[in-house]
């Protein structure tokens, strides 16, 4: 069975997940912005192996840790979509312009695609190409826990912002209509700020996407 638990880090309070198998208790972090020695020590609490680091999407805080954990704990880097390379080469100058420790530049072990899988033990989970809020942003859904880890697609009661470079409204609506409601009204969303939603709550709630 996948089981998470989620720590928000960075000024940002961006959501981290540790996400685990517990039958194998490997585990994969998502989305480590930073407090690295706080997500370390969360997952020594747990029990469970860090075994693979897998990213949403490249903005600051977000990723702003990635390079540094992968070195540390030799870990390898799954994700974003190559659409988030220019995030990725941008990371220092992201650092810099919101007041974040330098960030390590990195290159992810293997890039994502919509379609494609990753497997965390005996757990796998699908990941959605979800462009608009960046060109790269992917989600990673478990059909068998309804869960899926959207990064900023969607929010409770909100949509990621679509303003910064790279950003297309039209792109993010298209991909929360036509990418993550097929996945089920019931299926439970982590986004990457703020608190847990269903997709059902959202189409029915969500002053952005309401009624689609």
């Amino acid at each position: 069975m996948l089981r998470y638990q989620t720590v928000p880090v960075t000024p940002f309070q961006q959501n981290c997940s540790i996400l685990w198998c517990d039958a194998t208790m490997k585990a994969a972090v998502v989305d480590p912005g930073g407090e690295l020695d706080r997500l370390i020590a969360a997952a020594q609490a747990l029990g469970v192996s860090l075994e693979q680091i897998w990213l949403t999407h490249a903005h600051i805080d977000h990723a702003g840790g990635t390079g540094e954990l992968a070195r540390r704990l030799a870990l390898p880097i799954i994700g974003p979509h190559p659409g988030d390379q220019f995030w990725i080469d941008g990371l220092p100058q992201q650092s810099a312009m919101f007041g974040f420790p330098p960030a390590e530049p990195f290159t992810p072990t293997r890039w994502l695609h919509d379609g494609d899988t990753v497997a965390l033990g005996e757990e796998t989970l699908t990941v959605r190409h979800c462009p608009g809020h960046t060109p790269g942003h992917v989600i990673f859904h478990s059909a068998t826990a309804q869960r899926a880890f959207v990064g900023d697609v969607l929010f409770a009661g909100s949509i990621g912002r679509t303003d910064f470079p790279g950003g297309n409204h039209d792109e993010l609506i298209a991909s929360i209509t036509g990418r993550l409601w097929p996945l089920g009204d019931e299926t439970v969303f982590i986004p990457g700020h703020g608190p847990e939603s269903s997709f059902g709550r959202e189409r029915r709630s969500n002053p952005y996407v309401r009624g689609t």
